[in-house]
């Protein structure tokens, strides 16, 4: 045989040895996360509360209890994660958040959430209004440099 025949097989070979460990994995981290949302559901409770300002921070920043810091990963302390200050109760606390509940978040505003932990899963309502989602439209390069 020739020395390139051999050099492609053994390419295909890794390469389809590579793709079954990925799937492989994947299917594993599907399973966990499957496992994750529903102990999320099951302790998921409405809460209202006065949010006071939110904002993406790193974790370190955000003023999370101290354990919640040690059980992250090292890899996502230093990223920025959605972060709600809000009164709940006497209480002002910072709670993480999902990216796409983060966005329909009004400030300095009444609403009951779905909370489980400090984790802010949905919104039910807002005090005094519907839930109105934001619409950010991009500026154009010449229009960014006339102003």
């Amino acid at each position: 045989m020739q020395p390139w025949v051999i050099v492609l097989l053994v390419v295909i070979a890794v390469l389809i040895a590579a793709l079954v460990a990925l799937t492989i994995l994947g299917r594993k981290l599907q399973k966990k996360q499957e496992a994750n949302n529903a102990q999320l559901e099951a302790a998921k409770q409405v809460m209202s509360m006065l949010v006071i300002d939110k904002k993406n921070m790193k974790l370190k920043e955000a003023g999370l209890p101290k354990m919640v810091l040690e059980q992250t990963p090292k890899a996502l302390r230093g990223r920025k994660m959605p972060i709600v200050k809000a009164k709940i109760g006497p209480k002002v606390m910072s709670l993480m958040c999902d990216p796409k509940v983060f966005e329909q978040i009004p400030v300095k505003a009444e609403i009951k959430a779905e909370v489980s932990g400090i984790y802010i899963m949905g919104i039910k309502s807002v005090r005094g209004g519907k839930i109105v989602v934001p619409e950010k439209k991009k500026k154009g390069l010449f229009k960014k440099k006339n102003k």
